[in-house]
């Protein structure tokens, strides 16, 4: 039984060995295919990530994806937040400013555009939300047009106003107005946003 062990433990040990010199054979051809393709990129050339891929090269299978040029830069993808939807879509309410993602100050103005039945009396809620789910602020989107429509209306909200001691990430949250109170007619989007200035 000893001796048994000691074989299977020696051919274990010669497995492993052949593994390392195979992983490091490949290893050691690739990074060194990686600098002869390397050597014919123009290096001015690459500004961004995207630039970074479309000349061949490599990204990292990280969040976010990552790049690296030839001469050591390295060029993250950049990852745009979108809006997220709550028995709402795209085909019901546009945010066209402030963008997914965007910078704000502590005075701002909703800009976009809605389906006519999600206003009510031609205006509809608007709450700012901290990352801890408190208010920190809040308004009202009034239609620009006739709102009694199935079609897209233009809105722009009131000037929100949130405390000057505020700064940091937010959610903007514009609910579809729901006079009935029903929860089965609640219907939202939420964009994240950060407070800076």
């Amino acid at each position: 039984m000893k001796i048994l062990v000691i074989i299977l433990g020696l051919i274990l040990t010669i497995l492993v060995i052949l593994w390392g010199v195979m992983t490091l054979g490949l290893s050691t051809n690739t990074a060194t295919q990686n600098l002869d393709d390397s050597a014919s990129i123009n290096v001015e050339n690459i500004r961004s990530f995207e630039d970074c891929v479309a000349t061949g090269l490599p990204a990292t299978e990280s969040y976010p994806r990552q790049c690296r040029a030839p001469d050591g830069r390295v060029f993250a993808e950049e990852i745009e937040p979108l809006p997220t939807y709550t028995n709402a879509s795209p085909d019901m309410i546009v945010v066209e400013n402030p963008h997914p993602g965007g910078v704000v100050g502590k005075e701002f103005v909703v800009t976009g555009k809605a389906r006519g039945n999600w206003f009510f009396e031609a205006t509809f809620p608007i709450e700012i939300v901290s990352p801890n789910g408190a208010i920190i602020g809040g308004s009202f989107a009034t239609a620009e047009g006739d709102w009694m429509t199935t079609e897209f209306v233009s809105f722009k909200s009131e000037i929100i106003d949130l405390p000057s001691a505020y700064i940091g990430p937010a959610t903007l949250i514009l609910r579809k107005d729901n006079p009935s109170g029903l929860p089965e007619n609640d219907a939202f989007v939420s964009i994240p946003i950060t407070v800076e200035y």
